[in-house]
């Protein structure tokens, strides 16, 4: 019972689509409209800036993080691991927005992970900002990150259910990129950096 109460947790916690909301609340504008038209903090950080996109990214990592967190430490690794799904599943799938499409789970894919195998997370982490550095594109660093949770959780001895997760995160993200690795195989993909904003003309302060 407890681990469905968590579940359900879970989901309500990643359906709260905090891009889309700082955006309303600080801009007056719908994040859909602007950019690729991405939910996540990725689209808001390249139309507003880190004043948004930084905010955004760290509550979608928080909205994965608690209720996996809790999960584990409350029932154990498997309760954590479908408390951490679920928000993912509401982050892609929120209901709050009537099951729009919302995210790509990246953010909420690394908190999640932070609170079921910290060791993990953090490596993950690591991966991503080495090969964003390299490549300087968000989209391959997403997909090659969560492409290694699994092995991350197999080096790390974590327990199967979150050995099988990081494969299945891994795989959520490749497909929710797919748009992403046909504007790479033509060349049209954007390259970015953390401190530039990179559609049309740099957005106006808050």
């Amino acid at each position: 019972m407890l681990t469905a109460v968590l579940v359900v947790a879970g989901y309500l916690s990643g359906s709260i689509t905090w891009g889309y909301w700082l955006v309303r609340i600080f801009r007056h504008e719908d994040i859909r409209t602007k950019g690729s038209g991405n939910i996540g903090a990725s689209n808001v950080w390249r139309v507003y800036g880190s004043k948004l996109g930084l905010p955004a990214m760290l509550l979608d990592t928080a909205k994965g993080f608690a209720p996996a967190m809790i999960g584990v430490h409350v029932v154990g690794h498997g309760t954590g691991v479908l408390a951490g799904a679920a928000a993912m599943l509401g982050h892609w799938r929120p209901i709050f927005l009537r099951f729009q499409r919302g995210g790509k789970m990246v953010a909420t894919a690394g908190g999640a992970f932070l609170g079921v195998a910290p060791l993990v997370g953090f490596t993950a982490a690591g991966v991503w900002l080495v090969v964003f550095g390299v490549t300087r594109y968000p989209s391959v660093a997403s997909i090659v990150a969560a492409g290694s949770l699994g092995l991350w959780a197999w080096f790390y001895g974590y327990p199967w259910p979150v050995i099988a997760f990081g494969g299945a995160a891994g795989l959520g993200v490749l497909i929710l990129h797919k748009a992403n690795l046909v504007r790479l195989w033509r060349g049209e993909e954007n390259r970015s950096t953390l401190w530039r904003r990179w559609i049309g003309k740099p957005a106006s302060g808050l």
